[in-house]
């Protein structure tokens, strides 16, 4: 049974929220029944956080978090690997692949991961990706359960695209889909915008909603069935990145921690990169634009910079740990953007300037929780081309170089 007209009041006046309603009677019946159901399925237990952002954004003691370095891994790669493959091929490894973004900075108004990189042929950002993955599943010749998360803005065409492609080849059996959940948007006031006379603004709930995104969709159920003891979390738009590396896995598992992380030695001290690190003695992240001088110019025991591995959104995660998580709820983060909304007369605008916040929880508040993380070094040239820029520093074009460094035809 929906939410009535007179419960969305109710729940609306709890909050301060009554001018969502301000267009309703204009609404067609289709239109007043989904804004119903948009007021319903929304948490707006979080819009009081705008109140509270000072004490949200306060951080604890940072020191370093040794990183195994690539000596060490290349001295033991084959004992990790074997412990890799022997946990895929057990059923243990499922893969979870980011994909909620769109391609709005390529100036494409499609999802991110339908991108063609190509030149001499069509290539898309997916196609990297599952290519990626499918050469561990011929390694460990056994399949690996994928989790593709979207969002509202992109579900339709994602899964149409991968469909249309035949997966690119891989097993659709072991392919599923998960639609992110989103968060409302408000004004400096607190105030939910409009986007549309008969919708809420909203945004996905950033890049550390996925797992609580994953158990609403029912899909944990298949996880615990299918045994999957460790989900590798990665991002779409790093077209180099091993995908489910048993290498890895096997470093992770072996060092008897909980989460891992990848991560590469930053070109300068400012890069755009988090840093990992320890806060409050707990793995943890520091975003770059946290990044005081004071941290930058840190250095370790053998005079090297402190904080000089940057993380690169590919993780790997205990189900268990994740579980226990997300049952103490993650901290939330309120961030400032530029929100497209109603103005006063009904009038759709889209703002120059940031009109308001976002709520967002982030990923490296899941690592924060998570009693142990290993971070891992990859090497940069082989295995970070990220793709946020039609041209320029992580672009389409420096993605390109990278992939035909690697052998790989354009």
């Amino acid at each position: 049974m929906s939410m009535t007209l007179a419960q969305a009041k109710e729940k609306l006046h709890k909050y301060g929220q009554e001018h969502v309603l301000k267009y309703y009677d204009e609404l067609s019946a289709a239109d007043q029944a989904a804004l119903l159901e948009q007021i319903e399925s929304s948490d707006m237990d979080i819009l009081d956080s705008c109140k509270h952002q000072k004490e949200l954004l306060e951080r604890g003691v940072i020191t370093p978090l040794a990183a195994m370095e690539l000596p060490e891994i290349e001295a033991n790669r084959e004992a990790f690997t074997a412990a890799g493959i022997s946990a895929i091929q057990a059923g243990k490894v499922g893969a979870v692949l980011l994909a909620g973004g769109m391609g709005t900075r390529l100036g494409s108004d499609a999802p991110k991961g339908v991108y063609n990189i190509g030149v001499t042929r069509e290539l898309y950002i997916f196609e990297c990706l599952v290519n990626n993955l499918m050469e561990v599943v011929r390694r460990a010749d056994a399949w690996i359960h994928l989790f593709v998360m979207t969002s509202d803005k992109n579900h339709e065409a994602t899964v149409k695209f991968l469909t249309e492609h035949g997966f690119f080849g891989y097993r659709p059996e072991y392919v599923h889909f998960f639609q992110q959940k989103m968060a409302l948007a408000v004004d400096y006031a607190g105030k939910v915008y409009l986007e549309e006379k008969g919708r809420m603004a909203s945004s996905p709930n950033g890049n550390g909603g996925w797992f609580i995104s994953l158990k609403e969709a029912g899909l944990l159920d298949l996880i615990r069935r299918e045994g999957i003891e460790w989900l590798n979390a990665f991002a779409v738009d790093n077209v180099l990145q091993k995908i489910a590396d048993p290498c890895f896995i096997g470093a992770t598992i072996r060092k008897k921690c909980v989460a891992g992380a990848k991560v590469v030695g930053k070109v300068t001290p400012d890069e755009k990169v988090g840093a990992i690190c320890l806060e409050d003695g707990r793995p943890s992240i520091v975003e770059y634009y946290d990044m005081t001088q004071e941290l930058m110019d840190a250095k370790d025991a053998q005079g090297k910079p402190a904080y000089h591995f940057g993380v690169i959104l590919n993780y790997l995660f205990n189900v268990e740990e994740l579980e226990r998580i997300v049952a103490q709820s993650l901290p939330l983060h309120v961030v400032e953007k530029k929100i497209p909304c109603l103005n006063q007369d009904g009038e759709p605008v889209k703002p120059q300037e940031p009109n308001g916040y976002k709520f967002e929880n982030l990923i490296l508040d899941m690592i924060h929780q998570m009693g142990s993380c290993l971070p891992f070094e990859v090497v940069r040239e082989k295995e970070f081309a990220p793709i946020k820029n039609k041209t320029g520093v992580d672009s389409v074009e420096s993605a390109r170089q990278l992939l035909e460094q690697n052998g790989v035809t354009l």
